[in-house]
């Protein structure tokens, strides 16, 4: 079997539509969307196909990055995209470790899309729930495959799923609003542009202390949220100023998890165009990417404010369900929301790291 890197259109292809084949059109498996997977080859991301004869029977992404090898204090050879058969599994993580070896790396680390801050992991539990946008499914087998191949698991997490509550949960001193010169602010489609910095910064603050999070350029930023006002409600992308001051932020979309599989990962213009005709469909289920306060503000309540006015956006846009990306086991704190709410763990969720010394 051979690793090779996509040359031709032929591999591409086959790299995109391996998944159709491996997993049959399992409506829990959510694809990666095509433009995003086209983008990353331009800006010099390696796609892999891993060939048994002609038959593609995994597949892969080779890069890595330098903060997140500062991060780690090593050459790490960064993949993602991994999706393989069974059978072919062990071999596939086997030749990317040889060509990290041969890369001069020190590690390998993944599946990350493209870092562990933007997407990617593996799940270890759950496999009968479906996945959804910004997270991880995969069969049964993929955690005894990467475990037999010597790979250790990096910031075990899980996903969360949590009704919407029909009453507020979260309490707050209204007294404290004024007090301390709060205001919240709603998302608007028409002043994205404006508010992602302010986003941004607080995003970087948040979660510098994580160990797998490396900062997010602007260039970055623009890049994982192209398309986002036309996806946008704005009653679930909040953020709090403590006398003009961001202090916390939270950010909520619609679960187009179901519209994504079904167009297989490709959601062009014409496609985009359909899911502004029916979005009203997908206004049941919701997915929170991203949440934080920043340093010296934190353990101040803040967030309760947001959540409260989170979920008052939810049920008034008529959601039932909220599901979380990944939240480490080692930061209960984060979780504590989802407790609040009735919510339980949905996906046991991982990395894989191996030394290649």
């Amino acid at each position: 079997m051979t690793l090779r890197t996509v040359a031709t259109r032929r591999d591409l292809r086959d790299f995109l539509t391996l998944t159709d084949r491996l997993h049959g059109g399992d409506p829990r498996f959510i694809p990666p969307l095509r433009a995003q997977v086209r983008a990353w080859r331009e800006q010099g991301v390696r796609l892999c196909v891993f060939r048994r004869g002609g038959e593609v029977v995994g597949r892969t992404t080779l890069h890595e990055d330098p903060a997140f090898d500062a991060k780690l204090g090593r050459p790490t050879r960064l993949f993602g995209l991994t999706e393989f058969t069974e059978d072919a599994g062990e071999e596939l993580l086997e030749a990317i470790c040889a060509e990290g070896r041969a890369s001069g790396k020190a590690a390998a680390f993944g599946p990350v899309s493209l870092l562990p801050n933007h997407s990617g992991g593996v799940i270890t539990s759950g496999f009968e729930e479906r996945g959804f946008i910004d997270s991880a499914w995969n069969p049964p087998y993929y955690p005894g495959v990467y475990e037999a191949s010597g790979f250790g698991r990096r910031f075990e997490a899980d996903t969360w799923i949590c009704p919407v509550p029909a009453e507020d949960v979260f309490a707050f001193d209204d007294a404290r609003i004024a007090a301390e010169d709060l205001v919240v602010h709603r998302g608007d489609r028409r002043r994205i542009g404006e508010q992602l910095p302010i986003l941004r910064g607080m995003l970087n603050a948040s979660f510098a202390e994580l160990g797998y999070y490396t900062e997010i350029s602007a260039e970055q930023l623009a890049a994982q949220t192209d398309g986002l006002a036309y996806l946008l409600d704005e009653a679930l992308l909040l953020y709090l100023t403590k006398a003009g001051r961001p202090v916390a932020f939270v950010l909520c979309l619609p679960d187009i998890s179901e519209f994504v599989a079904k167009m297989r990962g490709n959601l062009g213009l014409l496609q985009q165009l359909r899911l502004l005709a029916t979005r009203s469909r997908y206004r049941r289920d919701a997915v929170l990417i991203i949440k934080g306060t920043v340093p010296g503000e934190q353990g101040r309540g803040y967030m309760r404010l947001l959540c409260r006015d989170l979920h008052d956006g939810l049920r008034q846009g008529g959601y039932h369900t909220l599901r979380s990306t990944y939240v480490e086991r080692t930061n209960p704190g984060s979780a504590a929301q989802y407790l609040t709410m009735g919510g339980r763990p949905l996906h046991g969720y991982t990395f894989y790291g191996k030394d290649l010394a």
